[in-house]
């Protein structure tokens, strides 16, 4: 009974945590006019992007590609890894590594209506002998670009999702020792 009720426990805590996944908002996904307050790549180098996480690209009367990056670099929509025309596609990063996207219409992607998404691999940590000095980032100056009350261009941090990771596992722990406890008293 106990060992049912442990395997339901690590397979429940599983579940949490490839349910973890992030989804990333880009916005409108337009021809930039050269008054947007930053970049789509800008956007992106803001943002920590996770394998299982997801974007979300919103659009009328254009597409997304996702294509090599030679052809992100000459906006060559011909022959793209995948196309989509939906108005609203999520997609989701299966892999690290870099993707690259942009827009089906290649005036709007030499406009600047394109994106290059580094998904960073599990397991690219620097190790403590050779990390950088942590020195403080310098405070943003007025008219920067930055904006510290837009909402809508979340941030995702391995600290945060590692928060909470560790509260889950603390509840599951507690409710597995409750069932054993639980469990054992019944059997008196």
């Amino acid at each position: 009974m106990a060992s049912n009720s442990f395997n339901n426990i690590v397979f429940f805590t599983l579940l949490l945590v490839a349910s973890s996944a992030y989804q990333f908002d880009v916005g409108e996904w337009r021809e930039p006019t050269g008054k947007e307050p930053e970049t789509y790549n800008e956007w992106a180098l803001r943002n920590r992007f996770h394998v299982g996480d997801t974007i979300v690209f919103k659009y009328q009367n254009d597409s997304v590609l996702l294509v090599s990056s030679a052809d992100y670099i000459n906006c060559i929509t011909s022959n793209p890894i995948s196309k989509f025309e939906d108005g609203n596609t999520i997609f989701q990063f299966h892999r690290p590594g870099y993707f690259f996207f942009i827009s089906g219409k290649p005036e709007h992607c030499i406009s600047g209506e394109r994106l290059i998404v580094d998904v960073i691999h599990p397991h690219k940590v620097a190790s403590p002998e050779f990390a950088p000095s942590l020195e403080p980032a310098p405070a943003p100056t007025e008219g920067d670009g930055e904006d510290s009350d837009d909402s809508s261009k979340p941030q995702s941090s391995s600290a945060s999702k590692i928060s909470v990771l560790a509260s889950v596992v603390a509840t599951i722990v507690v409710v597995y020792k409750l069932m054993s406890e639980h469990s054992c008293s019944s059997f008196r």
